[in-house]
């Protein structure tokens, strides 16, 4: 098999035109035969540059609307063929079949055509047939022909023949071809999570095109990328690359965040995932000076989020303390300069962009699927269980620490008070060893437990909490309700005055 490959032939078929002058001029000039149909023959004709209509190739006309144009065995057979097998040498001289040495194809914009909200009818027309046809012969036949599958390697390509005067290697080939399988397993994952939108059909197919290597994973010796838009999500200001650890912080901040969209100025912090200090006031400055308040220690080095601007008073304060990422709607240019005052500190501007519907992980030999958590406990959610009703404001802390609880590891228990996040116990065993280490924590940190209240992420099997969290001053609970001994903890609190409400909604979070 020959290692180098001149390319004298071209098929052009293509979607974008955006960059392809230039690749058709140089073609032209290395005296290559063009071969093209419908638009891309009409604006390489504009080009001044000769071409063969597919047609006359062919000759069968566009049928269908456009549908079928280049779906022929003429066309087909030119760039299947292996060149080095003489009985593929005599069918393509018996049926007078041109060689392809090259494929140029740039498909229909399906998942453009899908995100534009366009009609069922528009979005079939978008999907490519002949197109992604074209690519998969091309990418199979490597040996012999270079595949050029989107308008994102137009530029390399030009690249190639003009540095190499036309002539491809097997390494060009075979890396084009990899490229060109990408495109078209991506092409057809879009189109069957559309026809799939309903999940009708048990299977997971997920493909993302735009990967960015990380300096490594979750430590150092080990290996890490992240498959997104990150620059759909996100504005990105000033600082260093943000690490895998510093993706899931962040994933963890917006989501956290987003319970309290729309609500008043509210400022986060957080620490492995979890909120160490949040607070909602009148001002993001004094949101953000009481949410630092509730773990001083556990904000260094921590991932800042508010769900409004922040002005150039908050920014100073922020400044203080060491912090990976600062996150917002905005930033107010003197914000901005004084923030950028530490040259590695991340400060990200959050778009409006839908969370994706589902959560994937691995889990085994497999993958775990499951919606997304989109409920947030409301006051219409709740049912009193106890003889005495939470107050307005023990209503209101309630509703606030039960959106908090929902985005801490499991098991958690979160205590609040006047809108400000007192403590919080992560991840623990048990219950009660998550309620002593958010009291003991709160307690540290000079916070009055009096009045306070708890939320629990799932229910109380025994009235050991409720007994614990109202010896420690709490007079009001939220928890999913749903234990077959809940009267237990209901009966204590009547006894000691705790009122205790019930949302019927779990949310454990592993």
């Amino acid at each position: 098999m020959s290692q180098e490959k001149a390319i004298k032939s071209a098929l052009i078929s293509v979607y974008s035109k955006d960059g392809l002058a230039p690749i058709v001029k140089q073609l032209d000039q290395l005296g290559v035969t063009i071969y093209s149909t419908g638009g891309t023959q009409k604006f390489i004709n504009e080009l001044d540059v000769n071409v063969v209509p597919v047609e006359d190739v062919t000759s069968y006309p566009s049928i269908l609307g456009g549908r079928v144009k280049t779906l022929h065995p003429k066309v087909f057979g030119g760039i299947l063929n292996r060149q080095e097998n003489h009985q593929d040498v005599a069918e393509l001289e018996a049926f007078e079949i041109p060689q392809i040495d090259a494929v140029i194809v740039d498909l229909y914009p399906f998942e453009n055509t899908v995100a534009s909200g366009a009609s069922h009818n528009d979005i079939i027309e978008k999907i490519d047939i002949g197109g992604i046809s074209l690519i998969r012969a091309a990418a199979k036949n490597y040996a012999d022909v270079i595949c050029v599958s989107s308008v994102d390697d137009y530029a390399e390509f030009l690249s190639i023949i003009t540095e190499k005067n036309g002539v491809t290697s097997e390494e060009d080939r075979k890396q084009f071809a990899a490229k060109a399988f990408n495109v078209s397993s991506h092409y057809d994952t879009a189109i069957f999570n559309y026809f799939n939108s309903d999940s009708s059909i048990s299977a997971l197919k997920i493909s993302h095109g735009n990967g960015k290597v990380l300096r490594y994973g979750e430590n150092p010796h080990q290996k890490g990328f992240f498959f997104g838009d990150f620059e759909a999500m996100f504005s990105k200001l000033h600082g260093k690359e943000l690490s895998y650890n510093n993706l899931l912080d962040v994933d963890a901040a917006v989501n956290l965040m987003n319970e309290f969209k729309g609500d008043p100025p509210t400022f986060a912090i957080l620490k492995h995932n979890n909120a160490c200090g949040l607070a909602q006031r009148s001002s993001i400055k004094q949101a953000y000076i009481d949410a630092l308040a509730g773990d001083p220690i556990s904000a260094f080095g921590g991932i800042l989020i508010s769900n409004t601007e922040i002005d150039a008073n908050t920014a100073e304060e922020i400044h203080k303390l060491f912090c990976e990422v600062v996150i917002a709607p905005s930033f107010s240019d003197a914000a901005l300069e004084i923030l950028k005052g530490k040259k590695n500190r991340i400060l990200l501007v959050q778009n409006n962009v839908k969370l994706p519907n589902t959560i994937v992980r691995t889990c085994l030999n497999g993958t775990l699927v499951q919606d997304r958590d989109d409920k947030t406990d409301t006051a219409n959610d709740l049912t009193n269980a106890t003889e005495r009703t939470p107050s307005s404001t023990e209503l209101d802390d309630l509703i606030f620490a039960s959106k908090i609880c929902k985005h801490t590891k499991s098991n958690t228990i979160v205590l609040a008070k006047n809108k400000q996040l007192c403590a919080s116990g992560t991840g623990q065993t048990s219950r009660v060893d998550a309620l002593n280490q958010a009291i003991h924590k709160a307690t540290s940190f000079n916070f009055d437990l009096n009045g306070a209240v708890m939320a629990s992420d799932a229910f109380f099997p025994f009235p050991d909490c409720v007994e614990i969290a109202e010896k420690a001053g709490i007079t009001a609970v939220i928890q999913p309700g749903g234990s077959i001994k809940d009267q237990l903890s209901i009966d204590y609190c009547n006894a000691n005055n705790v009122a205790m409400v019930l949302t019927g909604t779990r949310h454990f979070k592993h």
